[in-house]
């Protein structure tokens, strides 16, 4: 049987999900039912300014953390050194210890020469004034770790983890291939310059969401003001805590090859949104760019319901089923954040590998809803089988068979003369 993968579009009428078969064989990457949304919304007044503002931070993004609408962002996958940023993975981890019992807040790491020199008071960067050869808590570095920033409590951590920094390293990058950071590469706990070590604002977006959807405990951390260690009091380094925004955390970096980063998160009116910026030119413009788009971006939105839980997106076609579909639905209610009073055009496709081998158990993960603004992608999220689905009868397994033998067949053939027809061009 042969096989492939080719992409399918089909438009459906406005508020109607059609089920299609495939036309290609069963590794189509994307089948349809393709569903176009107009939200019919008047003509955007002057005052709502859905417009974003003018920004001089060079990659972005601003997200609503409960949809996971993406409401601005620019050269968000574009890689660059993420500086102290980097110690959010470093915390995530520990958080993971923590919370499968591995470690507790009051295990003690023992501080190192090569901790306390690369990362301490000789190192001149960024500390919590760790003491060579004591004793410290857990609890302890990590506030060390988050609120001044301190070098020195992500190396101690990582040491005291995984025996040597390397190792713990290792752990960074294998969790943050599970949370799902493409693009990201990390070579060391504290973010310290390395031209390996790189990430994107996207990635740091999914790393931020991460933390504040499983440690919750762990992330208030983030919004404590200051933090007094060794008779020295630092202040938190996130300069939204202080902006009357609704901040309530995360970090900020610099590197002098990559400029000042960004991450943080702010609470207003039970909407949280999530900002990265990456590539400022001064602590100034970080502070100015995150405020305009953190302001903006709680005044100029609206959240709008496209499907209630159990509600059914549309159908994945079954191969040897009891029926030809299987019903898709969303892991919970899916909304959009759209502008306020605007009009705008939103299409949404159903992206899925299949026809998708029976049986199937209902909660299983079978598709994506990719929903576009223009060209921009706004919202992705899972879609599940609504219920379990049996394997069919022998003849029902034999007619798609032989149908995916036909299509494939036909598929073959097309690509051939396809080929063909580009040698003689």
């Amino acid at each position: 049987m042969s096989s492939g993968k080719r992409s399918s579009h089909v438009a459906a009428r406005p508020g109607r999900i059609d089920r299609i078969r495939p036309c290609f064989g069963r590794t189509i990457h994307l089948i349809v039912p393709a569903l176009t949304l107009i939200f019919g919304f008047l003509p955007l007044p002057a005052h709502a300014q859905a417009q974003p503002p003018a920004i001089a931070s060079p990659q972005a993004i601003l997200v609503d953390y409960e949809s996971g609408t993406v409401l601005f962002e620019r050269a968000a996958d574009t890689p660059s050194a993420p500086g102290s940023i980097a110690k959010m993975m470093t915390t995530a981890v520990v958080f993971q210890e923590l919370a499968e019992g591995r470690l507790t807040p009051d295990t003690e790491f023992k501080v190192s020469e090569y901790a306390w020199r690369r990362g301490g008071a000789p190192s001149g960067g960024a500390t919590m004034f760790a003491g060579i050869n004591t004793s410290i808590k857990v609890s302890d570095l990590l506030r060390g770790a988050i609120i001044p920033s301190g070098n020195d409590a992500t190396i101690i951590l990582s040491e005291g983890i995984s025996g040597n920094e390397l190792a713990f390293v290792q752990k960074m990058n294998d969790e943050a291939k599970k949370i799902g950071l493409t693009a990201s590469v990390f070579a060391n706990a504290s973010g310290l310059s390395d031209p390996t070590q790189q990430t994107t604002a996207r990635d740091m977006m999914r790393l931020a969401t991460h933390i504040i959807r499983n440690y919750p405990q762990y992330y208030t951390i983030y919004a404590e003001s200051d933090f007094l260690w060794n008779k020295i009091l630092q202040n938190n380094r996130n300069p939204l805590l202080g902006m009357s925004l609704g901040a309530d955390g995360f970090q900020t970096g610099y590197l002098k090859e990559s400029g000042f980063n960004l991450v943080g998160s702010a609470v207003q009116n039970n909407q949280r949104l999530i900002l990265v910026l990456l590539g400022a030119k001064s602590d100034k413009e970080r502070a100015d760019d995150a405020r305009k788009l953190l302001e903006w971006g709680f005044r100029a939105f609206e959240s709008r319901l496209l499907f209630d839980k159990g509600q059914v997106v549309g159908e994945a076609t079954l191969y040897g089923g009891a029926r030809g579909g299987v019903p898709l639905v969303g892991t919970s209610a899916i909304r959009l954040l759209v502008p306020r009073n605007g009009t705008e055009r939103i299409n949404a496709r159903i992206l899925y590998e299949g026809p998708v081998d029976a049986p199937v158990t209902a909660g299983t993960e079978l598709a994506r809803l990719r929903v576009m603004r223009g060209d921009h992608l706004a919202l992705e999220v899972p879609l599940v089988a609504a219920e379990n689905i049996a394997e069919g009868p022998l003849w029902r397994r034999a007619l798609d068979g032989a149908y995916e033998l036909v299509v494939g067949l036909a598929r073959d053939g097309f690509s051939k003369l396809k080929n063909a027809y580009a040698r003689a061009t």
